[in-house]
């Protein structure tokens, strides 16, 4: 977690890395360098980088399919996980994990998920077992507007309430699940449906990464001070479609007015103005090197061997129930 005086500049550099590395993994995709496309998440950069900047080191976060920028955001590698999503030896878990299922236990990122909502109970786990052990473990739970509708989300806030957990639970609603757009999802609204649950619930411009990092941080103390679960309704907008694919379809859910309007938003751009043009111009050069340098590190690197398929999918190190190889 930064100092009030770094925060500004780097929040700024956690975007760009997100940014530019998102950019990278599009092209990638439409190229078939990336096998299976993936869930750009350009635009919602600062729900990201504003709620990891408050986090401490045995914290702890649950992702998302949209899941890239939380893993980046936590301090993961970005070699390693462009090696990951392109499905490489040398990946945060040897290619296995892929783009929506990213993880890296050492940095509390407990694994991007591709069951919509399916984050948030284990985030209530770890948090209880945070407890249990005497850990002071705050745990941070990202999940779109979709999720909101999900039965294991509702009982994760249930569960996170009664026994007064620890637990941000981050919503980004970008405004559509999919193509369906919030409204005609979701009956009544974020907040008050989170707040049903005795908890604190608040929505926050999830366009501007200082307002997401000062909501988090009260969240956050909140947290250790035991007061329970926290809400966050973090209201953003992806630029790009729900997927890569989308490029080369034809989906008309969005009027270009409106992806334009919030384009004018940009929280790249909206950081930007704060900050030294030098200091901005300085990390650009900075994350354009890290990226040319993760691509190199991708491209260079070793794919997984057929014959070691089953590998790796137990704890105990069994290779698969008798007779069935």
């Amino acid at each position: 977690m930064a100092n009030s005086e770094e925060l500004p500049l780097n929040l700024y550099r956690t975007m760009r890395l997100i940014r530019a590395f998102e950019e990278r993994c599009l092209e990638m995709s439409l190229t078939g360098e990336i096998v299976g496309g993936i869930h750009p998440y350009i635009g919602q950069e600062a729900v990201a980088a504003g709620v990891c900047s408050q986090l401490r080191p045995q914290d702890v976060i649950t992702s998302t399919h949209r899941g890239h920028g939380h893993v980046l955001a936590r301090g993961a590698d970005p070699a390693r996980m462009l090696a990951e999503i392109c499905g490489k030896t040398t990946g945060l878990n040897l290619g296995r994990g892929g783009s929506m299922h990213a993880a890296d236990v050492s940095l509390g990122i407990l694994g991007a998920n591709g069951i919509v909502g399916a984050g948030a109970p284990i985030a209530v786990g770890a948090a209880w077992a945070g407890r249990q052990s005497g850990r002071e473990v705050v745990a941070a739970a990202f999940f779109g507007d979709g999720a909101l509708s999900q039965g294991v989300v509702l009982e994760a806030f249930n569960l996170a309430a009664v026994w007064s957990l620890p637990v941000v639970f981050v919503c980004e609603n970008n405004g559509y699940s999919t193509t369906l757009p919030v409204d005609q999802a979701l009956a009544g609204d974020a907040v008050s449906r989170a707040a049903g649950f005795g908890m604190t619930s608040m929505a926050v411009d999830g366009m501007d990464a200082e307002e997401v990092a000062a909501r988090t941080a009260e969240a956050v103390d909140a947290c250790r001070r035991g007061a329970g679960p926290v809400f966050l309704e973090c209201r953003t907008y992806r630029f790009f479609g729900h997927h890569s694919f989308e490029q080369q379809m034809t989906l008309n859910y969005r009027e270009e007015a409106e992806v334009a309007g919030w384009r004018e938003r940009d929280p790249l751009e909206l950081q930007r103005t704060r900050l030294p043009r030098e200091a901005v111009e300085a990390v650009d050069a900075e994350i354009a090197r890290t990226i040319d340098a993760a691509v190199d590190f991708a491209r260079s690197s070793e794919a997984p061997d057929p014959a070691d398929a089953l590998a790796h999918l137990y704890a105990d190190g069994t290779t698969g129930r008798p007779g069935t190889v």
